[in-house]
C-alpha cells in the first residue's frame, strides 16, 4: 500500500457520504474507484465494504431493477478482483463469495426498504386517522351546540309567551294611566314577540334535525328523545322528571338508585335541563358499556354549587386509571356545563366501574324562575 492507494481507499469510502442524497450515482462512483484500486494491484478485499454498503443503500431505496443491476455489478467486481489475483486466490471460493454477499446485502437492503416504506405508510395513516378524529369531534361539538340552541330556544320561547300573553292582558285591565301604561304594556308585547321572531329565525339556520333530513327518513336520536320526553312539544325535561328514567333504566337490567343530598334548589328550566341531559346520556353509557350493573345518580345541594354525581359498578373489564378519549356524548356534556359555569369529570374508579361528575354554580336569586321561590332547607332524602 502506497500513498495512491491510501487516496483511492479514502475515496471509495468518502463519497458514501452522500450515498443518501443520490444512492445509485453514489454506488457508481465508489464501485469505479474500487475497480480503480484493483487495477493497481492492491489488495481487493480492504475496499470491498463500501461498495457492498452502497449497494444495501440502492436495494433499500431504489426500484428492483436497479438493484438487481448494482448487486450484479459487485459480483462482476468481485470476480474480477479474483482473476487478477488468480495465483493467490481460490476461484471457487471468490464465486461463492461474489455471489453470497451481494445476495444477503440485497435481501437485507429490499427488506429494510419495505419496512420503511410500511412505517411511512403506517405515520400517513396514523396522521389522516388523528386529523378524522379531530374533524368528527368538531363536528360533534358543533351537533351539539345546534341541539343545545334548539332546547334552550324552547325554554326561551316559553317564557317569553307567557310574557308576551300576561303584557296583552294587562294592557287592557290596568286601570292606572291608561295612555302611558298601554303605550308601555304594547312595548313589552312587541318586544317580546319580536324577540320570538329573531329566535324563531336563528332557529331556522340552526336547526339539522328531522326538518333537514330528505322526506321518509328519521333522525334515531331525535326519535330516542322524542319517545322518552313526550314527544316534540314536550316540555322540556328536568330534575323533577328524574323518576320516569330510572325506572326505564331500572326495565333495562341496571339497579339504578338516586339520593339527593341538602336542600333541593328549584333550578332554572336551561340548568335543569343541562343535568337532566348529563344524568341521561351517563344512565345511557351504562346501558351501553357496563351491562347488568348497579349504577348511583347523587345530586348534592351545596351552598355554592350544585354537583351531580352518576357512578356504576362496572363489568369488571375496563382497567381503571385509563385516559379517556372525549366522545361525542362527553363533548356533549362538557359544553352544556360551559353555559352555565359548570364543569364535568367522566373516567374509571379506583376500584372498578366508571363515574361522571357534573358541578354547576349554585343559582342566584335572579337567575330563579320569576314568582318560584325556591324551597325552604329539608334533610337528605334518597329513593
Amino acid at each position: 500500500m502506497d500513498g495512491l492507494g491510501a487516496v483511492l481507499t479514502v475515496l471509495v469510502g468518502l463519497v458514501l457520504l452522500a450515498r443518501r442524497i443520490a444512492p445509485a450515482g453514489v454506488f457508481a462512483t465508489s464501485c469505479a474507484l474500487w475497480i480503480l484500486f484493483i487495477a493497481c494491484g492492491y489488495w481487493p478485499v480492504i475496499n470491498s465494504m463500501p461498495p457492498l454498503l452502497g449497494l444495501y443503500t440502492v436495494a433499500a431505496t431504489r426500484s428492483l431493477r436497479t438493484s438487481l443491476v448494482c448487486a450484479v455489478a459487485v459480483a462482476g467486481t468481485w470476480v474480477y478482483a479474483g482473476l487478477s489475483n488468480a495465483a493467490n486466490s481460490s476461484m471457487p471460493t471468490v464465486f461463492a463469495q461474489a455471489v453470497l454477499f451481494p445476495a444477503v446485502v440485497f435481501v437485507v437492503g429490499r427488506g429494510s426498504g419495505r419496512l420503511a416504506e410500511r412505517n411511512r405508510q403506517f405515520a400517513e395513516l396514523t396522521f389522516q386517522l388523528r386529523r378524522q378524529q379531530e374533524e368528527k369531534a368538531r363536528q360533534a361539538l358543533t351537533e351539539e351546540r345546534v341541539r343545545i340552541a334548539r332546547e334552550l330556544h324552547d325554554v326561551f320561547a316559553h317564557h317569553m309567551s307567557v310574557i308576551s300573553l300576561q303584557a296583552g292582558v294587562a294592557s287592557y285591565v290596568f286601570p292606572t294611566n291608561p295612555a302611558l301604561s298601554r303605550q308601555a304594556l304594547d312595548t313589552i308585547a312587541g318586544t317580546s314577540r319580536e324577540a320570538l321572531e329573531e329566535m324563531r329565525r336563528m332557529l331556522v339556520l340552526l336547526r339539522v334535525g328531522q326538518e333537514g333530513l330528505p322526506e321518509g327518513r328519521v333522525d334515531p336520536d331525535d326519535a330516542d328523545e322524542a319517545l322518552e320526553d313526550g314527544g316534540a312539544y314536550a316540555p322540556a325535561p328536568g330534575l323533577d322528571l328524574l323518576d320516569p328514567l330510572l325506572e326505564r333504566v331500572r326495565g333495562a337490567g341496571v339497579q339504578a338508585t338516586m339520593e339527593v343530598v341538602g336542600s333541593p334548589v328549584l333550578l332554572p328550566q336551561g340548568m335543569g335541563l343541562c343535568a337532566y341531559r348529563v344524568i341521561q346520556e351517563a344512565l345511557t353509557n351504562v346501558l351501553k358499556h357496563a351491562g347488568p350493573t348497579r349504577a348511583d345518580v347523587t345530586i348534592r345541594y351545596a351552598t355554592r354549587t350544585i354537583e351531580v354525581c352518576v357512578t356504576d359498578e362496572g363489568s369488571g373489564t375496563f382497567p381503571p386509571n385509563t385516559a379517556i378519549t372525549p366522545g361525542h356524548g362527553l363533548i356533549g356534556m362538557m359544553e352544556r356545563a360551559k353555559i352555565y359555569g359548570g364543569t364535568v369529570t367522566a373516567g374509571p374508579r379506583t376500584l372498578r366501574g366508571f363515574e361522571v361528575r357534573l358541578v354547576l354554580p349554585a343559582p342566584t336569586t335572579s337567575d330563579r324562575p320569576t314568582a318560584l321561590p325556591a324551597p325552604g332547607r329539608g334533610d337528605a332524602r334518597s329513593r
